[in-house]
C-alpha cells in the first residue's frame, strides 16, 4: 500500500507511523512518501491531510498543484483520512475566506471552535466501528457544525459530531496520529476488515 502524507504542514511523522501500525495488523506493509509536489498523489492508493494551519495548508495545495489530485483521488473512490486543518481544508464550507476549501467533505466547520490552544483537551469518544472508545486528543478543533445528507456521523463529543465520513473521506476534529491508537487509520484505509486494537 502506497500512503501519501500531505506534507505541506502539520503532523506528518506521527500519521506515517500511525498508517504503518495499521497496514502491519492486517498483514500488508505500508510505503508513506510525503506529498510537497504536485505529481506524487495519483501514484498513492491512501492519502492523509494532517492537521497544522488550515489556511497555510490551503494556499500551499493550491499553488503546488496538490489540490486538484487530491480531489481526483477522492473521485475514484480512494481512501483519505483528514484530521483537524485536514478536515477543515477538505470540508464544504471552512467559514473563512482566507481557506480555499475542496468540498469534498458535506459539511460546514467553525475553525476553533472548541477554543485556542490553552482550551486543547484529551476524552475517551465512542466512535461507530470501534469496540472500545477512542482517546482522543483536541487541540485547536473545528466543530462540524452542520453535516450533509449523504455524511455518516461516527463520534460525537457533547452532542456535537467530531468525526464523519463521506464516502471514501474519513474526517475527524481530533488528532488520533497523536496517540498509539491506530484504530482510526484502520476505520480510515481497511473499512470492510475487523479494526485491530
Amino acid at each position: 500500500m502506497k500512503a501519501g502524507v500531505i506534507a505541506v504542514q502539520g503532523d506528518v511523522a506521527e500519521h506515517a507511523e500511525a498508517v504503518r501500525r495499521a497496514a502491519t495488523a492486517h498483514g500488508e506493509s505500508a510505503e508513506v512518501v510525503e506529498v510537497r509536489d504536485s505529481g506524487i498523489v495519483p501514484d498513492c492508493d491512501v492519502l492523509l491531510m494532517p492537521g497544522g494551519e488550515s489556511t497555510t495548508i490551503s494556499r500551499l495545495i493550491h499553488r503546488e498543484g496538490i489540490a486538484d489530485e487530491i480531489r481526483d483521488h477522492v473521485e475514484a473512490g480512494k481512501p483519505v483520512l483528514a484530521t483537524c486543518a485536514g478536515l477543515i481544508v477538505l470540508s464544504r464550507d471552512a467559514k473563512d475566506d482566507r481557506v480555499d476549501a475542496l468540498g469534498l467533505v458535506d459539511v460546514s466547520v467553525d475553525r476553533n471552535a472548541f477554543g485556542r490552544q490553552k482550551d486543547s483537551f484529551e476524552a475517551k469518544v465512542p466512535v461507530d466501528g470501534l469496540d472500545e472508545p477512542f482517546h482522543a486528543v483536541f487541540i485547536r478543533a473545528p466543530l462540524i457544525d452542520d453535516v450533509g445528507e449523504g455524511v455518516e456521523t461516527l463520534a460525537r463529543v457533547d452532542g456535537r459530531p467530531v468525526a464523519v465520513r463521506d464516502g471514501p473521506v474519513l474526517a475527524t476534529s481530533f488528532h488520533p496520529e497523536l496517540t498509539d491508537d491506530s484504530r482510526v487509520h484502520d476505520l480510515a484505509f481497511f473499512p470492510e476488515s475487523e479494526v485491530v486494537a
